[in-house]
C-alpha cells in the first residue's frame, strides 16, 4: 500500500529562534525517519491559495498575517513567533495538507503523515494562537467537503492542549466530527466536555479532558467510551488526526504520561476505523511534541502504525 510522506525542506525556513516549536523539531523527525529506512511515498507539497485558506480564515486576518511577515515583525501573539519567510511557509503548510488529501481522495496513498510547520491547530478565523498562523487540518477538511465532494469528514485531535481553533472553526458544522482528548485545564482553556457543538451540529464536537498525570489507561478509556463509540456513528468518509506528540510522558510543555504503546494503540484504532468506513483514508499531520531527543522515534513508529 505504502504511507504518503508529505515533506518540504522550506518548513525549516519558518525561523522562530529560541523557541519550543523550531526547525529543530522536523530536523530530528526527518533523520530518525531516514534512518528507519521507511519506504514512504514522497508527495510533494505546494501552497495553498487564499481561496483555499478563505475558506477557514478571514480574508483580513490572512492579508494581516502576510502583512507582519513583511514588516518584519518577530510574534503574532506572545506565543506565535514568525520571520519574514513564515506567511509563505505557512500557506505550504496548509497547502501539504491539502495534496495529501487530494491523494487519499484520488490514486493514493490512502494514508500520509504530513511533516509540517507551523503547526495549526490553535489557530481561529482571525486570530493566531499557540505556535500556529494557519489552521492546516481545518483547511484540508473544508476541502475535502468542498472541493473534493466528501459529506463527512471526521478530525481526531490527541495533541496534549484542546484544539480550540478546529473547533472554533467547526462547532456549527454538521459534516465534521471533532474529537479532542487533552489536558484540561491546561492552555488554551478550552475543550470542557459540555462543549459539544451547536445548532444542527450539536453532538459533533466531542471534548475527553483530562488532568494532569493521566497515561495510557486514561487515553484509552477516552478512545473506548467516547471517541471511537462517536466515529462509529458519524462513519466518516475521510480521518483527520492533529497527531500533536507532547502528550508524551518526556514532553517538557506538559503533564501527560502517555507511552509509545499508548501512541502505537490510538493509531491503530484509528486504522481500524479508516479501514472500515473511510476506504482507508488516514491523514495524519504534525501538531505538537517538543522533546526532540525523542520526536522523531515517535513519528516513526507511528508511520509503522500507518502501514510503512
Amino acid at each position: 500500500m505504502g504511507v504518503g510522506w508529505v515533506y518540504s525542506q522550506r518548513f525549516l525556513d519558518h525561523d522562530t529562534g529560541d523557541h519550543p516549536e523550531s526547525a529543530a523539531r522536523l530536523e530530528a523527525i526527518v533523520a530518525a525517519v531516514e534512518t528507519a529506512g521507511l519506504g514512504l511515498i514522497p508527495l510533494a507539497p505546494r501552497p495553498a491559495t487564499w481561496a483555499e485558506v478563505e475558506r477557514v480564515h478571514e480574508r483580513g486576518y490572512i492579508q494581516s498575517v502576510e502583512a507582519a511577515c513583511l514588516k518584519g515583525r518577530e510574534r503574532l501573539d506572545p506565543d506565535t513567533a514568525i520571520c519574514a519567510d513564515s506567511f509563505d511557509v505557512a500557506l505550504l503548510a496548509a497547502g501539504a495538507a491539502i495534496v495529501a488529501v487530494e491523494a487519499a481522495v484520488g490514486d493514493g496513498p490512502t494514508r500520509s503523515f504530513c511533516a509540517v510547520r507551523p503547526p495549526g491547530h490553535h489557530a481561529e478565523r482571525a486570530r493566531a494562537m499557540g505556535f500556529c498562523l494557519f489552521n492546516n487540518i481545518a483547511i484540508a477538511a473544508s476541502h475535502a467537503l468542498d472541493a473534493l465532494g466528501l459529506a463527512r469528514v471526521a478530525i481526531v485531535d490527541w495533541d496534549v492542549h484542546h484544539g480550540n481553533g478546529t473547533q472554533h472553526c467547526f462547532e456549527g458544522e454538521p459534516r465534521i466530527l471533532y474529537c479532542s482528548v487533552h489536558q484540561y485545564p491546561f492552555y488554551p482553556g478550552s475543550g470542557a466536555a459540555e462543549e459539544q457543538g451547536s445548532g444542527a451540529a450539536r453532538g459533533t464536537t466531542v471534548n475527553c479532558p483530562l488532568p494532569a498525570g493521566s497515561g495510557d489507561g486514561a487515553y484509552r478509556l477516552a478512545f473506548d467510551s467516547r471517541i471511537l463509540p462517536a466515529l462509529e456513528r458519524f462513519r466518516p468518509q475521510l480521518l483527520l488526526l492533529s497527531a500533536g506528540f507532547d502528550a508524551a510522558d518526556d514532553d517538557p510543555l506538559a503533564g501527560q504520561l502517555v507511552s509509545g504503546a499508548g501512541f502505537r494503540w490510538m493509531g491503530e484504532q484509528l486504522v481500524a476505523v479508516a479501514e472500515q468506513y473511510c476506504g482507508g483514508r488516514l491523514i495524519s499531520l504534525l501538531e505538537g511534541g517538543y522533546n526532540t531527543a525523542s520526536l522523531g522515534a515517535r513519528v516513526s513508529d507511528h508511520l509503522r502504525v500507518l502501514g510503512a
